[in-house]
Formats: C-alpha cells, sequence, structure tokens
C-alpha cells in the first residue's frame, strides 16, 4: 500500500470511528438522563425510589428486547438507517418526557428511550466490523466504549446542572436538542456508515450454516458472553442508578457532590478503556484482562460499601472502580467478535449485548429495595459481589472461546 493510501485509509478509519463513537456516546447519554433527574422527579410526582428504579427497568427491558430483534434488521438493511432511526427515537423520548404530567407519561417515554437506545450496538459493531480496517478494530473498540463513557460521565452534569438552573423540562428540551443535532451530523457524513454493499470483515468464528438465521444461537460463546454482560451490567447499573443516594446516606456528601460521583467513576472509566484498548491490541489472553480488571473494581466496590473510608477517600475509590470495570471493555468486545459467524454480526452482537439490558433492567428494582430498607452500604457490597461472578463468567468465556478457536482451525 502506498504512503497516499495509508493516509486515505486512516483518514477515512478515523472518521468512521469518530461517527460511531458520537452516536454511542449520545445513546449513553441517554441512558442516564433518568437517574441525572431523580431527585427532581421524586419531589415533582411525589415517586418512591421502587417507581424511580421501574422507569430505568422499563427503559431497559425495551433496549433488551429491541436489541435481540436490531441485530436481525441491521444484517438485512445495513446499519446506517437503523442508527439514524435510534437517535431520532432518543430525541422524541427526551421530548415527551420534558411534556410529560404523570407518572404514567414518564414510564411510557422510559420505554421510548429504550427503544432508541436498542439500535445502537448490534448497529456499531455491524459499521465498524464491516467499514474499519483490520489493525485497528481493538482501538476503535476502544473509541467506542471510551466515547459511551464520556456520554455516561456528562450526562449527569449536563442534566443536573440545567435542572438545577432552569428546572428539569428545560434540561430535557436541551436533550431532545442534541439528538437532533447528532441526526444532522450522522446524515451528513452518511456515505462513509453504509455496510450492505461490503462484505463483512472476516471472524474467527466457524464459517458453517451457523451464520444463517438463528443458528448462531446453538454456539457456546455466544451464551457465555451474554452471561458475563448480565452479570456485569447489574453491577454499572447499581453504580448508576443509586450511587449518588448511597453516597449521600452513607457519607453524608452533598447530594450534588455525591452526583459527581457518577462522573468520576464513567471518566475514570474512559481512562480504563483506553489503557484497555493498548493491552487489549498485545495480548490474545482477554479473559485474564477480563479476570483482573474486574477483580480490581469488584474489591474497591465493597470497600466503599462498608462505610469506613475517609469522607476524602470516596471518590477516588470510586475512580479505581470505574477504571477496572472500564478496562475490561475492548477485550470484552473482541470476545464477541470472535463469537460472531460471517454475515450474522448485527444478529450476535444484538443477543449478547442485549445481556447488558436486561442486567440494566433487572438491577434498579434491586439496589432500590436496599434504599428503601436503608441499607445504603449493601448497594456498594452488592456490586462488588456481582463483579466477582462477572470475573468467574469471564472465566467460562475463556473456554468457549478457546473452543472456537480450535474448530476455525
Amino acid at each position: 500500500m502506498t504512503a497516499a493510501a495509508a493516509t486515505q485509509t486512516l483518514r477515512r478509519d478515523a472518521q468512521i470511528i469518530g461517527l460511531i463513537g458520537l452516536a454511542h456516546g449520545t445513546s449513553h447519554f441517554f441512558h442516564l438522563l433518568l437517574p441525572a433527574l431523580f431527585p427532581w422527579f421524586k419531589e415533582a410526582f411525589g415517586l418512591s425510589y421502587a417507581e424511580l428504579g421501574l422507569l430505568m427497568t422499563a427503559f431497559f427491558v425495551v433496549s433488551g428486547t429491541g436489541q435481540a430483534m436490531a441485530g436481525f434488521v441491521v444484517d438485512r438493511v445495513g446499519g446506517l438507517h437503523v442508527l439514524l432511526g435510534g437517535v431520532a427515537l432518543l430525541g422524541v423520548s427526551a421530548l415527551g418526557l420534558c411534556l410529560s404530567q404523570s407518572y404514567a407519561m414518564l414510564l411510557f417515554f422510559a420505554g421510548i428511550a429504550g427503544l432508541g437506545n436498542s439500535v445502537f450496538h448490534p448497529a456499531d459493531f455491524t459499521i465498524l466490523n464491516r467499514r474499519v480496517s483490520v489493525p485497528r478494530l481493538s482501538h476503535a473498540f476502544s473509541i467506542h466504549g471510551l466515547s459511551g463513557s464520556l456520554g455516561w460521565a456528562l450526562s449527569p452534569v449536563f442534566m443536573a446542572g440545567l435542572a438545577a438552573l432552569a428546572g428539569w423540562r428545560v434540561a430535557l428540551l436541551a436533550a431532545a436538542a442534541v439528538a437532533a443535532a447528532v441526526v444532522g451530523v450522522l446524515w451528513t457524513f452518511r456515505s462513509l456508515l453504509h455496510t450492505r454493499e461490503l462484505q463483512p470483515v472476516a471472524s474467527h468464528a466457524k464459517p458453517t450454516g451457523s451464520e444463517h438465521g438463528l443458528g448462531f444461537m446453538r454456539l457456546p460463546a455466544v451464551w457465555m458472553c451474554f452471561t458475563f454482560f448480565l452479570i456485569s451490567a447489574m453491577a454499572l447499573a447499581g453504580i448508576q442508578s443509586f450511587s449518588p443516594s448511597a453516597l449521600h446516606d452513607l457519607y453524608g456528601m452533598p447530594i450534588t457532590l455525591a452526583t459527581m460521583g457518577i462522573t468520576v467513576f464513567m471518566l475514570a472509566g474512559a481512562a480504563g478503556i483506553l489503557a484497555g484498548g493498548f493491552l487489549a491490541a498485545r495480548t490474545l489472553h482477554h479473559d485474564r484482562v477480563l479476570a483482573a480488571a474486574f477483580g480490581l473494581s469488584g474489591g474497591f466496590a465493597a470497600l466503599i460499601g462498608t462505610g469506613t473510608l475517609p469522607g476524602a477517600l470516596v471518590l477516588p475509590t470510586l475512580a479505581v472502580v470505574g477504571f477496572g470495570s472500564g478496562m475490561a471493555g475492548p477485550s470484552r468486545d473482541l470476545l464477541v467478535r470472535a463469537a460472531a459467524p460471517r454475515n450474522a454480526t448485527g444478529r450476535v452482537y444484538g443477543v449478547v449485548y442485549s445481556g447488558l439490558d436486561i442486567g440494566l433492567s433487572l438491577s434498579p428494582l434491586l439496589f432500590a429495595a436496599l434504599m428503601d430498607a436503608h441499607h445504603p452500604g449493601g448497594v456498594f457490597v452488592l456490586v462488588g459481589a456481582l463483579q466477582v461472578l462477572a470475573l468467574a463468567a469471564a472465566l467460562g468465556v475463556r473456554g468457549s472461546a478457546g473452543r472456537l478457536r480450535h474448530q476455525a482451525a
């Protein structure tokens, strides 16, 4: 390849990665749209923690169900139009939430937001796998995860800050404007994101009938990855949904400082994703990276839950939890890629990542029960326990991925 061609390929890869990162960051921004406004919803509608948790459950139940189906749509029509539709639905949901006058309306538009969120992983990873050069895929996955963490980090600060200044309805109106702007950017550069006419990047998985229809669901590696996502997502949801309230009750932090804990967690997670991307590019032992990362994260989460830390060390310790969680991301996505047969990328990512949404839907009710029972420390202890279970699932993924490599050989 000539120097000019190499430069052109690098530029194209960077543009594609940047566009998909923007879309993914937007989806994660909307993940925390509701939790960031929980204090305002609680006061405006007189809601319990369980009712607030049910809003997140509705979001992720719809997202998880839709995600499994979205993978089939992506494999049939390509990722671009599905991705545009998802971002547009997020904007519609924000407008609906802005206009809500009852808890029932909040619940309905939380479901609409979940439907919009359902498309991102199958669409994103299909586009990345088919449009980005193979040597840059580990870095593409790293940036993809990084953009998600930045979306998570920005959302609480943006939404809570604007709600405090101008009210929660204005904050939601601004979120709708963000979604509209992202749709405009993706449409402008749509020529870079088409996938239907392209052959997918070669997979490590067995190229047999498993790449057609539902055959991929017979692969054990797919279900081991699903289990890993399910468990790790439950831990993540505990941090995202109730860590501000738990830190406020457990350590007496002002609610604004406690809410900053989510931003600290996500920024540290972003740093962990960057480190994990470079590590994933230099090792084939992705299961070991996952195990080490979740062991670190789980231990420090349980330490927070003891309630014995000095106040000045709480947020730095939460940052360690976030760094460990983030470091696992790129290795996790490469393991999923190994499980994806040719021409079934969208379906595999849709099913596997539906485990993420199912975990995120189940978890808020579980953590809300701890908060309503006045056990804020239990939030972080349970997060640590779930991280350890995720570690065990990662070791199971190792065995399934090893069998996949043997079959491919």
